[in-house]
């Protein structure tokens, strides 16, 4: 069935790619963007159909709209990016939560929250389960982004229960693939720009440190999986089960791009997590989903996005993002 869809953060990196698939589908969807880490090239190719709106809106300000369906992805979701502005961070988590939760409310429409892996912390427990509550620095750097996370959750869920809106919640493991910001500060966005360049790869701490990297292909099946999935409102984990340290991933950067870059060391940042892997056995069972493509495949792709792309074209944070 048709559905008429809106798409928060609809221009960013996940967002234009759900967007894309959206309306490959037939629906009608509404990209909602207010421009500050994403880019309207991300969007341009879907202006002409007509079954595609593009806003420019904040969604900590209200918003009045008809819609079906609210995917919840708008919040920058790069270090260097939200903490660029940590209080409007937490503000775009919280108080764009409450603006698309009443129109959830309002409208009966099912509503799905983007919520991440940082909701863990630097965690205790590996890999991470949906009942862990995490290991969270309240007062840390980061806690913009992680504890913004953590009570869009708590309102989702309490949305649920006291007013009985329709909700699904998703914690977002570590993404990548065309379209990311080249400048976001995240491993696979810095170490391709320096490789390709040729220029020194910065490893922060010795690089033992590990994540787990999901192709972007992967990440937006699952999400349209769960948004679509009756009776089951999460939260569950997506993401890759595979855990590569953050220096195996720059040396594999290395290789695939045939560049001549050296590992440099740098100081480890502040409350940056040691091990993050997630268990994605609740998605397998409720939704028939795990990651497809491998690694080496996805960094080939992404590797030659990138060779395609003007670095000038992207900018910094915007100054009034307030």
């Amino acid at each position: 069935m048709i559905q008429r869809i809106l798409v928060t953060g609809g221009a960013g990196f996940l967002g234009s790619h759900l967007c894309e698939r959206l309306v490959h589908e037939g629906h009608d969807v509404i990209c909602l963007d207010n421009f500050f880490t994403s880019q309207k090239s991300n969007v341009v190719h879907l202006l002409d159909k007509p079954n595609f709106e593009l806003i420019r809106h904040d969604i900590t300000l209200p918003i009045h709209l008809e819609v079906d369906q609210i995917y919840n992805m708008a919040c920058p979701a790069a270090p260097g990016h939200y903490q660029f502005n940590p209080i409007k961070t937490i503000k775009t988590s919280v108080m764009g939560s409450i603006n698309m939760l009443g129109i959830a409310k309002r409208c009966g429409a099912r509503i799905l929250q983007a919520s991440t892996s940082e909701v863990y912390g630097d965690p205790e427990q590996h890999p991470q389960t949906e009942s862990y509550r995490g290991s969270v620095n309240p007062i840390g750097i980061r806690a913009c982004y992680d504890e913004g996370k953590r009570v869009a959750e708590t309102l989702f869920m309490d949305y649920h229960r006291s007013n009985n809106v329709d909700v699904r919640i998703v914690r977002i493991f570590n993404t990548y693939g065309p379209r990311m910001h080249p400048f976001d500060g995240r491993v696979v966005a810095n170490f391709i720009r320096q490789a390709l360049a040729g220029d020194d790869i910065t490893i922060f701490g010795d690089g033992s440190q590990t994540r787990s990297f999901c192709y972007r292909d992967d990440l937006v099946e699952v999400i349209i999986r769960m948004m679509n999935c009756d009776g089951f409102i999460g939260p569950v984990n997506i993401g890759n089960p595979h855990e590569f340290t953050i220096r195996q991933l720059a040396e594999k950067t290395i290789e695939l791009t045939g560049s001549s870059s050296k590992l440099i060391e740098a100081p480890l940042p502040s409350d940056d997590p040691t091990r993050r892997r997630p268990d994605i056995s609740l998605a397998k069972e409720k939704l028939g989903w795990e990651p497809k493509i491998e690694l080496d495949q996805g960094l080939q792709h992404t590797i030659e996005w990138f060779k395609t792309i003007h670095l000038s074209d992207y900018r910094p944070p915007t100054p009034n993002f307030s």
